[in-house]
């Protein structure tokens, strides 16, 4: 018999993170949540991302978890000590693609898995370092 993962709810809009879950067959909900992404002063971009990721999952179960766990993730980029967090705007985004572009950095994704009743949250950090070719103003 293989193997059904549980239905959770996905504390996040993003269409990628809806994405991944449909393609390894993770049923799921989605409830887009708030919290205030603004770096803490000297925050580290690993240490970021971990507590993003863990706040929308806190506040998932908060709002409406119920029996099900709630997944929050978070994603950033950095570049030497410039962190790049999700654009506001087209301009926000050409701006970042640009500074990344022909430099190698570092996205760091964080997950959080909040169980069902108040559990302990379960957290995981990966990171890859890359580079990008330059982008030029001609590709926008």
């Amino acid at each position: 018999m293989p193997f059904a993962f549980p239905s959770i709810l996905l504390a996040s809009a993003s269409p990628r993170r809806r994405e991944l879950l449909a393609q390894i067959g993770v049923a799921h909900e989605v409830l887009a949540v708030d919290i205030d992404e603004t770096p803490l002063p000297g925050e580290l971009p690993a240490a970021l991302a971990a507590r993003l990721a863990r706040a929308k999952a806190l506040e998932g179960r908060r709002r409406g978890g119920g029996a099900r766990p709630v997944l929050g993730s978070d994603t950033v980029v950095a570049l030497g000590s410039e962190q790049f967090g999700k654009p506001q705007d087209r301009e926000d985004a050409v701006r970042m693609l640009t500074a990344l572009g022909g430099r190698t950095h570092e996205v760091l994704t964080a997950v959080a898995i909040a169980p069902p009743g108040g559990g302990e949250v379960f957290e995981a950090l990966s990171g890859t370092r890359g580079a990008r070719a330059p982008i030029t103003p001609c590709f926008f």
